[in-house]
């Protein structure tokens, strides 16, 4: 006896439903794809940005309420969006010091000492901060590896506090992970 396996328009909405993180980085990549730019400035403004992505498992480890995720994630948008459009300072001289405030805060109040989430998402922000300088650093035909590099190995990061089910919300791991890989894909093979 065949049973019918063909999904139903309502299994599929389920589906969607249920992945809506990665429809969203998917449609947010493309929308975001090399806009034909010179490389030096896709380069430069995704080593600008990668600080951001540590931040956030930071700051969310730090107040320890993986729920505020996303609208930590707003908060970031509007300060990313808020330095380039008033061209004062780079996007990453304000995360990095931001970081910078919360590692001294978590230092302060023990956190820093003890181990846990904190002190690995410590690491990460320290890890990944400086591959985003070294980015910069660098001239944009060896940036491009390097930074394609650190997001891609940001978003194996993601997907294992995705897999963990710690730190940030699932929801937010899922559209973080798959948004970094195919960023990472964009950079190194694409551009």
């Amino acid at each position: 006896m065949q049973s019918n396996t063909a999904p139903t328009p309502r299994r599929w909405i389920g589906v969607l439903a249920s992945r809506w993180p990665t429809a969203v980085a998917i449609a947010l990549t493309y929308l975001s794809m090399s806009s034909g730019s010179p490389l030096s400035e896709e380069v430069r403004s995704l080593a600008q940005v990668l600080p951001a992505l540590p931040l956030l498992y930071l700051v969310v480890a730090k107040l320890g309420r993986p729920a505020l995720s996303w609208p930590v994630l707003g908060v970031g948008m509007v300060i990313i969006f808020g330095t380039r459009l008033l061209d004062l300072v780079a996007p990453s001289t304000v995360l990095l010091a931001l970081a910078l405030v919360v590692l001294v805060w978590g230092a302060i109040d023990g956190h820093l000492r003890r181990p846990g989430e904190f002190r690995i998402q410590a690491l990460g922000m320290i890890g990944f901060g400086v591959l985003a300088l070294a980015g910069l650093a660098v001239v944009p035909e060896v940036g491009r590896y390097v930074i394609g590099a650190a997001w891609l190995l940001h978003g194996v990061w993601d997907f294992v506090y995705l897999r963990r089910g710690t730190v940030v919300a699932r929801s937010y791991a899922e559209w973080c992970g798959v948004l970094d890989v195919l960023i990472a894909i964009e950079l190194i093979f694409l551009v």
